[in-house]
């Protein structure tokens, strides 16, 4: 991805939400965008597995599994001890971050009776499977990547239905920063779910690309020819959370959102959440973009405890309670 001092996370998040489109105007309505994301679900996963971490409590895997659009995804699956039949968490990560993000989180929800699936995108992927992107001039040289990245995640899903040991009406995703954008899409086009936390997620690409005035985007700007970012935030628009979120009904939402956020401003927040669907919960942080208040954990722990029926203990419930729990 590009990396500009200072503000390398905006970049990425920005590039992550223009994937998948071409330069063309994209279509408008919301049931041609869904087939960008349709795949052969009878495609074996072929999962490559090896154990790098075993507790009393869990068994961290360092896995494999076969991606639709080629390669291969790496991935961490948490897995509690036990026979289940346990609930089930896809993650997908931050910005400037890998499927190492959320290796703490996945192992509370673990003691909680949850498996974590926590998978990197293409991007982030060692060769043969790595995709670059990035390509500001010509957004379509993103797109397969994009599409996949969204796809990849779906795949995931059909890996954790897939074990004998989840319960399939106790599944739910955690997406921060971009990750909060395939999370929109996500709950929009797969109904698997029961639950989604999309954390500090942005409306639309132009929030970041023409309302921003962070150093560093500010320098991206000066780099591009006249013209060249408004292109390019028209012709992938159609992945925009705004566009999704809206239809991730009967997903049940939880919105987190800081007070201090750097990357967008309060009106993008706002509508984010009013095109989010119902049901849905709002929470406001005082903090970042990163979100690192630990009540932030608390809040999304508690909601998807009532949610997908975690079953926490009291060790879990004293750990989750320290205030420096990230």
């Amino acid at each position: 991805m590009l990396r500009i001092a200072g503000s390398c996370l905006v970049v990425f998040l920005i590039s992550s939400i223009a994937g998948s489109q071409s330069s063309t105007a994209p279509p408008q309505d919301f049931q041609s965008a869904v087939h960008y994301f349709d795949y052969d679900s009878a495609q074996p996963l072929a999962i490559q597995d090896k154990v790098i971490q075993e507790t009393s409590d869990f068994t961290i895997h360092d896995i494999t599994y076969a991606s639709s659009k080629g390669g291969r995804v790496p991935a961490y699956l948490i897995v509690p001890k036990g026979n289940g039949p346990f609930a089930a968490i896809l993650f997908g990560h931050y910005g400037l971050g890998t499927r190492s993000e959320f290796i703490p989180e996945g192992k509370l929800y673990a003691k909680a009776g949850a498996i974590s699936l926590i998978p990197d995108y293409p991007w982030d992927r060692p060769e043969p499977w790595h995709k670059t992107v990035d390509h500001f001039d010509k957004p379509e040289l993103d797109r397969e990547a994009y599409i996949q990245t969204v796809i990849d995640l779906r795949r995931g899903i059909d890996l954790l239905l897939a074990r004998k040991d989840v319960d399939p009406k106790r599944l739910a995703y955690i997406g921060h920063s971009y990750g909060a954008q395939w999370g929109s899409i996500l709950s929009a086009v797969d109904k698997r779910m029961k639950a989604s936390v999309l954390m500090a997620g942005v409306a639309e690409a132009a929030d970041i690309f023409l309302r921003n005035d962070d150093p560093g985007l500010t320098d991206l700007k000066k780099s591009q020819s006249p013209g060249q970012l408004e292109k390019y935030v028209q012709a992938t628009s159609d992945l925009d959370a705004l566009r999704y979120v809206g239809h991730a009904a009967p997903v049940r939402l939880l919105l987190q959102f800081a007070n201090f956020e750097r990357y967008f401003n309060k009106t993008s927040e706002q509508h984010y959440i009013g095109a989010a669907s119902e049901p849905k919960k709002v929470l406001w942080y005082d903090t970042g973009h990163e979100l690192n208040d630990p009540q932030a954990l608390r809040d999304r722990y508690a909601w998807l405890a009532s949610q997908i029926a975690l079953n926490p203990g009291s060790e879990t419930l004293s750990v989750i309670a320290l205030p420096c729990i990230i």
